[in-house]
């Protein structure tokens, strides 16, 4: 008989609409993202943003996303517009995630040991890892390696991003066996504009590989 799984933790992230609120909801995700990083297409404006928050409260974890923001710009964010966490997306200094406390998380673009080996310096109970593209802050549809996190997950509450969608989600998951997973691009018809069938299918597809990879390695342990 096999146990039953640590919970995977499904984001649907760069919502801009509350319709696609309740799309993320009745799918079973865990957590939604708002996007306030300039020059994003899915950048959303505190107003919307406390709406979307409204109709998020107490069924779904709220997250901003905001890049190279400092402390008391965050701290205000979060109060402003009543988010549950942040995501810090940009070039942060540890700095700025240690001033901030548990409601904060970083993001690291990785491409590279190096990258990866940026880890260390970041604590929190949370990392998100992204693929590194030039010149780009994430939602760019590009995977990680997973050779690259693997390890990483062993040890940090890995977030994954970067280029999943409902087609190669269950295989991030039974290769990397993150903490959770977070998708953007992967489950939209348009920039910021989910599609409620690719949000169904991505958390299904996501919770399986999660139940399957933990039915292999009760089934190794007892060999």
């Amino acid at each position: 008989m096999s146990r039953t799984p640590p919970p995977l933790h499904i984001k649907i992230c760069g919502l801009t609409r509350a319709s696609d609120v309740e799309v993320a909801v009745a799918a079973g995700a865990d957590m939604i993202g708002l996007n306030f990083v300039p020059g994003s297409s899915r950048r959303i404006d505190v107003a919307l943003a406390r709406t979307l928050v409204r109709a998020a409260r107490g069924r779904v974890e709220v997250v901003g996303v905001v890049a190279d923001l400092d402390s008391l710009e965050v701290q205000a964010l979060l109060t402003d517009v009543g988010l549950d966490r942040v995501q810090l997306h940009g070039d942060e200094r540890p700095e700025v995630l240690g001033a901030l406390g548990p409601r904060a998380f970083k993001a690291l673009r990785v491409g590279s040991a190096e990258d990866v080996a940026l880890a260390a310096q970041y604590g929190g109970d949370l990392l998100l890892v992204d693929a590194r593209v030039p010149g780009k802050q994430g939602g760019t549809g590009v995977r990680v390696d997973p050779s690259l996190v693997v390890e990483l997950a062993r040890v940090r509450r890995l977030l994954l991003a970067g280029g999943l969608d409902p087609d190669n989600v269950a295989e991030a998951v039974r290769g990397v066996r993150p903490w959770g997973v977070d998708v953007a691009s992967g489950v939209e018809s348009a920039p910021g504009i989910k599609d409620e069938r690719k949000v169904r299918v991505f958390v299904d597809e996501a919770r399986r590989a999660a139940q399957e990879a933990a039915d292999a390695a009760d089934g190794a342990s007892g060999a």
